[in-house]
């Protein structure tokens, strides 16, 4: 279906523009948009009135896409990636991370008109892109990407556990660990030895203990 583009609309064309699309897409998307008209003899005589009018903003178009052409070309764009010590990035600059950084910058540039040769970047350096702007002006964009290298934390060892004291069969602890824990009882004190001979000698002579 042939129609007549009444507004801008990319990438299929700009105001005044006769284009042939699908009858779906002209009926149920630009007719009732008001993007484009069909092409009809009453049409075409209307946009012939719009003729110069049509062509004063075309002329307007390549002169905004002139000068931010020579702004891009002058812009140093520098894009920071983390990257590993031999330049490699972890991950990849994109047209979309381009449109990104230049948004930042103030320029409201579409993705798609980003070319960027192999489609992303994964190394760090400096390279080239091609804007489209208007018509068959392009700007070169210069970009710098740089690196970042990411420095991983050591991880501390955990404390280690203390030794848990293992059982036989029976339930009893083993030999070794038993004399281990014999060991660590504390000594007798003198008097209670003294008290507990003693009551040794009282039991061996109980005839003596009773004259005393």
């Amino acid at each position: 279906m042939r129609v007549i583009l009444n507004k801008d609309i990319a990438p299929l064309g700009e105001e005044g523009d006769v284009k042939d699309v699908a009858k779906g897409y002209a009926r149920n998307y630009l007719f009732p948009r008001g993007i484009a008209l069909p092409y009809t003899e009453r049409n075409i005589k209307l946009f012939e009135t719009r003729r110069e009018e049509i062509e004063l903003r075309k002329v307007q178009k390549r002169g905004d896409a002139a000068g931010l052409k020579d702004r891009l070309e002058n812009l140093a764009l520098e894009i920071t990636m983390p990257a590993g010590p031999q330049g490699k990035l972890y991950g990849a600059v994109t047209s979309q991370t381009i449109m990104d950084e230049l948004t930042k910058h103030g320029y409201q540039i579409e993705r798609k008109k980003i070319d960027l040769p192999g489609n992303s970047i994964k190394n760090v350096g400096k390279y080239k892109a091609a804007v489209k702007l208007y018509e068959n002006v392009s700007a070169e964009l210069t970009i710098t990407v740089i690196g970042q290298e990411i420095k991983l934390e050591s991880r501390k060892a955990p404390p280690a556990r203390p030794a848990r004291k293992r059982r036989d069969e029976g339930g009893t602890l083993s030999a070794s660990q038993d004399s281990q824990e014999t060991a660590d009882e504390p000594a007798p004190r003198d008097d209670v030895l003294e008290l507990a001979e003693t009551e040794v000698r009282s039991s061996e002579n109980p005839d003596q203990t009773q004259e005393e």
